[in-house]
């Protein structure tokens, strides 16, 4: 998309799965790339090579997400390095351990709230300061990560995870219209059963092979997948859409 080359991505927990497809996607476009990580610096490494090797300029930088300080750190280190950013993918996001709503770790809900609606709304927060044409910013587009869970609720597996990403669906009705005379489009995009690494990281490396065959479509999806809606949300394609919510689940 040529209205993208030379504008600035942001990527919150972009070095693997949805944020990594976006990141390359977006780079294909022409646009620079920052994303944060918190621990995988081997992928960072070289998902960074990969992104200059396309010409663009590409920055990691070590930050926790989950966290104001490490927030604040990431969009002031995008601040040096681009400036402000054009494009905001709130992506960075945890589903906890598999449990019931009974067995549930206190340490565990906190972890996945502190990622998932405080650093969302943080993030959108300082995405707001630096692209609202009423702070003296050009205007841009926020996209929010969701996930079919809001509709599922995800029972004796991650409640509390679909509990979280509920409340970005409610941040993104409200952002959107807060600020769509401040030259900011936010929509989010609410992947279903989608191959990333997020299966195993929870304990359930077999996730995908189980439910893949009963979504509609009869597989799972992909990162790319995904990140062509989100593409399609930050391009001037999609000029007129804000408060927008759009599943990509394969119809599950």
């Amino acid at each position: 998309m040529s209205d993208m080359i030379g504008k600035c991505a942001l990527i919150t927990g972009g070095s693997r799965g949805i944020g990594a497809a976006a990141a390359r996607l977006l780079a294909a476009a022409g646009c620079n790339i920052a994303f944060s990580y918190v621990s995988d610096t081997a992928a960072a490494t070289a998902l960074t090579s990969d992104l200059e090797a396309m010409g663009v300029k590409a920055r990691a930088v070590k930050a926790d997400m989950g966290t104001e300080d490490g927030m604040l750190a990431f969009f002031q280190s995008v601040d040096q390095a681009f400036g402000a950013p054009d494009y905001v993918i709130n992506n960075a996001g945890i589903t906890g351990a598999i449990t019931k709503v009974a067995e549930l770790d206190t340490a565990e809900l906190r972890r996945v709230v502190d990622v998932n609606v405080f650093g969302a709304m943080l993030c959108c927060r300082e995405a707001v300061k630096r692209l609202s044409t009423a702070h003296g910013g050009r205007g841009g587009a926020i996209v929010n990560l969701s996930s079919a869970a809001v509709r599922l609720g995800s029972p004796n597996e991650f409640v509390h995870y679909a509990m979280s990403k509920g409340a970005i669906d409610s941040l993104t009705l409200g952002l959107a219209r807060e600020v769509a005379q401040e030259g900011i489009r936010v929509n989010a995009v609410a992947p279903g059963l989608i191959e990333t690494d997020i299966h195993a990281s929870a304990g359930a490396p077999d996730r995908l092979e189980r439910l893949g065959p009963g979504v509609p479509i009869g597989r799972a999806g992909t990162a790319e997948e995904t990140a062509e809606a989100i593409r399609w949300l930050l391009s001037d394609a999609a000029s007129y859409v804000t408060g927008a919510i759009l599943p990509v689940t394969g119809g599950r």
